[in-house]
């Protein structure tokens, strides 16, 4: 296939959305997939107190009612206290279910069998007992567990490989993170849970932007462009480090691998998911 070249000259591609429009169609997606799709109308979300999941929560909210919406808190003992009360603003304003889940012991019961585990792999653990809880409530309340990773986190590779992407249905997976902000105060997810640095809240004084060495304004711009075919040099000439520019690539190249099925040996001709592939859903 032949990518078209984007010239220079061209108007950098914009990141800006109708907020009305968006939320309408996330709702109505929503809406389809889990009632007449699969026939059930409650979600579970890990309320984590930041952004996205709030935005997750509020749009659940208008697709179901938020009688049906579950929000399931599930702190480690070096969480934030702001993240527990950031989540509880949300529970609150939406009128949702919350419950708290304290994963410290199943976590650290893991982790005494692998004393030499350093920050990556403690958080690994983390964000893959927080799934298995989720899917558990899911399985209790006869639930669907929603996702909330943005579209930015899931092309830098910045979440945890079959934990942060693995529920079945995600309405913001195709926003980056500047339409999330956006959509967010649209819909009026409490100002405190906007304005406040997004973190992963792994260890004290942890953020996004300072763990992926770029500000999400810049990353969004050049994932943008990345996508639309824009070659480097195409987007440096509009305001971009070429350090940041191939920071950027370079996070998306080597994730790929994140955002695939597993990859499957081919013995016969009708492999799942190499071979047996629906193209329509019905």
């Amino acid at each position: 296939m032949i990518y078209p070249v984007i010239e220079a000259r061209l108007d950098e591609p914009s990141l800006a959305i109708d907020p009305a429009l968006t939320a309408e169609w996330l709702v109505a997606f929503l809406h389809d997939e889990m009632i007449e799709r699969r026939g059930v109308g409650r979600a579970v979300i890990g309320l984590s107190g930041g952004i996205d999941s709030a935005l997750v929560a509020f749009l659940c909210a208008r697709a179901l009612g938020p009688e049906n919406v579950y929000a399931i808190r599930m702190p480690y003992r070096s969480s934030s206290a702001d993240s527990l009360a950031d989540a509880q603003r949300v529970i609150d304003a939406l009128g949702i279910h919350g419950e708290t889940i304290e994963i410290s012991d199943a976590v650290d019961g893991y982790l005494r069998c692998a004393p030499d585990a350093d920050a990556r792999r403690k958080g690994n653990v983390m964000a893959r007992m927080r799934m298995l809880a989720l899917f558990d409530q899911s399985a209790r309340r006869n639930a669907l567990p929603v996702g909330t990773g943005n579209k930015t986190e899931r092309l830098m590779g910045y979440f945890t490989w079959h934990a942060d992407d693995t529920p079945p249905l995600n309405p913001i997976g195709d926003l980056f993170k500047t339409q999330v902000w956006a959509l967010a105060r649209h819909l009026g997810v409490p100002r405190e849970v906007v304005d406040k640095p997004p973190s992963a809240d792994l260890e004290a004084n942890q953020t996004d932007e300072g763990d992926l060495g770029i500000t999400y304004a810049k990353a969004d711009r050049i994932l943008n462009m990345i996508l639309l075919g824009f070659k480097d040099e195409a987007i440096v000439a509009r305001g971009l480090t070429l350090d940041e520019v191939r920071l950027v690539r370079r996070r998306v190249d080597a994730t790929h691998w994140k955002r695939h099925l597993p990859t499957t040996a081919l013995v016969s001709s009708t492999a799942i998911n190499e071979f047996y592939l629906r193209p329509v859903d019905f």
